[in-house]
């Protein structure tokens, strides 16, 4: 490098010594040396004679990655009354549009972070639809980084201010802690992209439907693992890398949540407490979910003595109680289920999903559009012992209280 026409990245480190001029001469160079080759591998990517500006758009002002480094190192920050004041870096330009860029990844992270839970906790794609509300204003934010770069952002108050916090705050606890969970952070980006190609399988598991997310899932383990190294030299990409970390360590506590709940649920219906008919669960509208064992029951189906199916039976517990479940029918022009109300009235038309061509063949290779069918026949034959002596106790009457009439107007599928 030639001392006459110094390069964008020796101004720029000149503007960072002076302003961490207060530390030890010995500790500045040791930080200098570790941050020279990622700039200068910025320099090269940014193309040749790149301007300082260049730098300060990717990385901030000298004087923001000066504190930056401070409280990476666990070093105080700088004195108020310092001598060899630093230029900082103005902003010309109005303050909104760094502000929206700022409060637009903060709301984003919460947002991807939430819905993730959401998901996991109930191994759906559905909760993911709420990230439709927050990607419009994560794309607007990074359309402001890609254009003005993060230097604005970072000379904002609330910025500087929680720069002063973090900062005061690796301080008084010595540091250690924070620079550890910093060495790991190459495993953090290879744990994300790994749970984000394990969580959307587990979703196509369990619905098919799912399998359109997947390339998104995958699409965004690789962006984290391309990303998340880079954040040192390109501040830019924590509009990337910081949401989907959000959406990962949302989906593993939803997870782990799910976990705990499942375990609990098993070990409860193991157990010797029995109070009846007590559901493990609700489905997603609230209402209990009658269970066999472990497995979900969805349908009842009733027979009489000479295995003949019965119809228009209405299921009731000891203490009178209706055994009410959710009640779906087909939605004709989306060919998916839909909840028409809740009642306990069985046995109910079955509904038969799958895809089908422009033929009307169902569940062909060309299928490329959903149908749902509902059926009323009993799909199997029931074959009732013979001669099986009839306990007392089955034939005895039930006392008049106990009596229970069904419901007079019971939840009707619509066609």
């Amino acid at each position: 490098m030639s001392t006459q026409n110094p390069t964008a990245v020796r101004v720029y480190l000149a503007r960072v010594r002076s302003a961490l001029a207060d530390l030890p001469e010995s500790e500045v160079e040791e930080i200098l040396e570790d941050v020279r080759p990622h700039l200068a591998e910025m320099e090269a990517e940014l193309g040749e004679n790149p301007k300082v500006d260049a730098l300060i758009e990717r990385l901030g002002s000298p004087e923001g990655y000066a504190a930056e480094l401070r409280a990476s190192g666990g070093y105080p920050p700088r004195p108020p009354d310092a001598g060899d004041k630093t230029t900082v870096l103005k902003v010309k330009t109005g303050i909104g549009g760094a502000r929206f860029a700022f409060w637009g990844l903060v709301f984003s992270v919460g947002g991807f972070a939430l819905f993730g839970f959401a998901a996991a906790v109930w191994v759906r794609v559905e909760p993911l639809l709420g990230l439709l509300f927050v990607a419009p204003v994560l794309a607007i934010s990074v359309a402001y980084v890609v254009r003005k770069g993060v230097a604005p952002i970072t000379e904002l108050p609330e910025v500087v201010k929680l720069r002063e916090i973090a900062t005061s705050f690796q301080n008084n606890r010595n540091g250690k802690g924070i620079n550890y969970f910093r060495t790991l952070k190459p495993a953090w980006w290879v744990l994300c992209a790994a749970v984000l190609v394990i969580f959307g399988l587990l979703l196509v598991l369990r619905d098919t439907e799912a399998v359109l997310l997947l390339p998104l899932m995958l699409l965004a383990a690789v962006a984290v693992v391309w990303a998340g190294p880079k954040l040192k030299t390109d501040r830019r990409l924590l509009w990337l890398a910081v949401p989907i970390s959000a959406f990962v360590i949302g989906s593993m506590l939803g997870g782990a949540g799910a976990a705990v709940d499942l375990i609990a649920k098993r070990s409860y219906g193991n157990g010797s407490y029995n109070s009846g008919y007590t559901p493990s669960y609700n489905d997603n509208y609230g209402n209990p979910q009658l269970m066999y064992g472990s497995q979900d029951v969805e349908n009842i189906y009733a027979f009489d003595a000479e295995g003949k199916p019965l119809t228009e039976i209405y299921l009731y517990d000891e203490n009178g109680r209706p055994l009410s479940t959710t009640r779906y029918a087909c939605e004709r022009s989306t060919g998916e289920k839909r909840r028409i109300g809740d009642d306990n009235r069985y046995p109910r038309p079955r509904l038969e999903r799958g895809v089908q061509d422009n033929d009307g063949n169902l569940n062909g290779y060309n299928g490329s559009r959903s149908y749902c069918q509902e059926k009323a026949e009993v799909p199997f034959s029931a074959a009732i012992p013979k001669g099986a002596p009839v306990p007392p106790s089955t034939t005895a009457q039930a006392p008049p209280s106990s009596s229970v009439a069904p419901p007079s107007n019971p939840t009707q599928p619509t066609r």
